[in-house]
């Protein structure tokens, strides 16, 4: 037999304790909506390391894949879609016409550039065939992380390769290189600002010039 009072008091506590899950659920929901991914798992050296580590691995099974030309652009594009922050490299790229730049025409700008990335450096990486890339450690520079390598080619001085890792974009990806002091982003973004001037300032022209440029 239940006491009315106690079947009362169970009642409401069952809808406090509801309430509260609720409550508690549309927090944690607020919350994972606001933070970046990657917020509640913060990238350190080792993670930053790891990335590049794998990275390189899969770069050097490129290198060796004895692949050339659209075969071997089309793997470097996936390398770049698996560990490069496209987006974050591409808005750079495009330096302040990407505040005038429509939503529609950086994403056509995004794609483009990441087919040009991959068919500039894959042409790069095809002369660098035997080399061999060494993760040396990384440290925390301001908000991202810097991944040493070395690069090893077959008859040739070793060089320096450093690589950029963030976790802002909410997975752990690279958003530049640095080969021997010479900067990815400076580099592309010179680049892309010449050719942007070569067609006037017309976004779509430079996102049709860029899909066979590289």
């Amino acid at each position: 037999m239940q006491i009315p009072g106690t079947l009362t008091q169970t009642r409401n506590n069952s809808a406090l304790l509801s309430r509260r899950t609720l409550l508690g659920l549309g927090v944690a929901g607020m919350a994972a909506a606001v933070l970046p991914r990657g917020a509640f798992a913060a990238l350190d050296n080792t993670q930053a390391s790891a990335l590049i580590s794998q990275a390189v691995a899969d770069v050097n099974a490129a290198i060796a894949s004895g692949k050339a030309g659209p075969a071997l652009y089309a793997q470097f594009e996936a390398l770049f879609n698996k560990y490069a922050d496209v987006p974050t490299i591409a808005r750079s790229a495009l330096g302040s016409a990407a505040r005038q730049a429509s939503p529609a025409q950086i994403q056509g700008f995004t794609s483009a550039f990441r087919g040009y990335l991959a068919r500039k450096y894959g042409k790069r990486f095809n002369e660098f065939r035997g080399a061999k890339f060494e993760v040396q450690g990384a440290r925390q520079v301001k908000t991202f992380y810097e991944v040493a390598t070395t690069a090893h080619l077959p008859g040739k001085e070793p060089f320096n390769v450093q690589w950029q890792v963030s976790d802002k974009s909410g997975k752990n990806l690279f958003f530049n290189i640095i080969v021997e002091g010479v900067n990815m982003l400076a580099s592309e973004r010179t680049e892309i600002g010449a050719m942007l001037d070569q067609q006037k300032g017309d976004i779509d022209a430079l996102i049709a010039a860029l899909k066979t440029a590289g």
